[in-house]
């Protein structure tokens, strides 16, 4: 496969940026994206040109660090992948192919396709945490009995990776369906009960604080989410705010 590319490139944070065109030959579909972004490295870095930066680790779909907009869609065209399982022949030969870093004003971009995401860390250490002590008080989980439903939705909540891939493509930037599956994944089992009303509410005030806009339910965040996370977590969010606020 022959593909033009058409890729960010921003220098920092200050730079203004812009859109870079980009030949690669010779691509196999068997290849991941990724692959195809170190096969372009491969040869600016032969030609003493400076490498494309763009963000990733695990490469199986785990760790969510690969984030890339591609053609208008956060991590591509396919469907309950991250960007590292997105394989090129999803494209045809002679495609030209859109890359860009994740757009909000939360997750500034720090240079090409790498975004600032500590914002969703720093929603995480104000409240998406369950406080234990371990000093000879601890207590096999497995003894307290749980509804397998409510098991389950927690733990499909729990698989959440933090991408962004909600934030990327809602119109508001917004990040409800990621701290409601973060709230969600507590809520439904008594071990986060005791912290639920303080939980939610540091949550969401982090969430504003840190920029992200609100929700209007146009759905795009759980279609682009790899791991389908559903919005009825937003739902259970608002729920459990509402009843965090009455308390308070």
């Amino acid at each position: 496969m022959n593909l033009t590319l058409k890729i960010w490139r921003q220098k920092n944070a200050n730079d203004k940026g812009s859109l870079v065109d980009y030949k690669v030959n010779d691509i196999s579909p068997d290849m991941s994206f990724l692959e195809m972004l170190d096969v372009l490295n491969e040869q600016l870095i032969n030609k003493g040109d400076v490498p494309v930066a763009f963000d990733h680790d695990c490469r199986e779909g785990i760790c969510g660090m690969c984030s890339l907009y591609i053609n208008g869609e956060a991590h591509g065209p396919d469907r309950g992948i991250a960007t590292c399982q997105l394989h090129m022949r999803m494209f045809k030969d002679g495609d030209t192919i859109y890359i860009e870093p994740f757009r909000a004003k939360a997750f500034p971009v720090i240079k090409d396709l790498i975004v600032d995401r500590t914002a969703f860390d720093r929603i995480q250490h104000a409240g998406g945490f369950v406080s234990v002590n371990t000093s000879g008080n601890t207590i096999d989980a497995n003894v307290i009995p749980i509804n397998k439903q409510d098991a389950d939705t927690a733990f499909e909540a729990a698989t959440c990776i933090g991408c962004g891939a909600c934030v990327a493509s809602c119109k508001n930037s917004s990040a409800m369906l990621f701290v409601g599956a973060k709230v969600s994944q507590f809520a439904l089992l008594p071990q986060g009960k005791v912290e639920a009303t303080d939980r939610v509410l540091n949550m969401v005030k982090q969430m504003d604080e840190e920029g992200f806009g609100n929700c209007t339910n146009t759905g795009a965040c759980e279609v682009e989410c790899p791991k389908g996370i559903s919005l009825e977590n937003i739902a259970r969010l608002n729920q459990e705010y509402l009843k965090a606020s009455l308390k308070g």
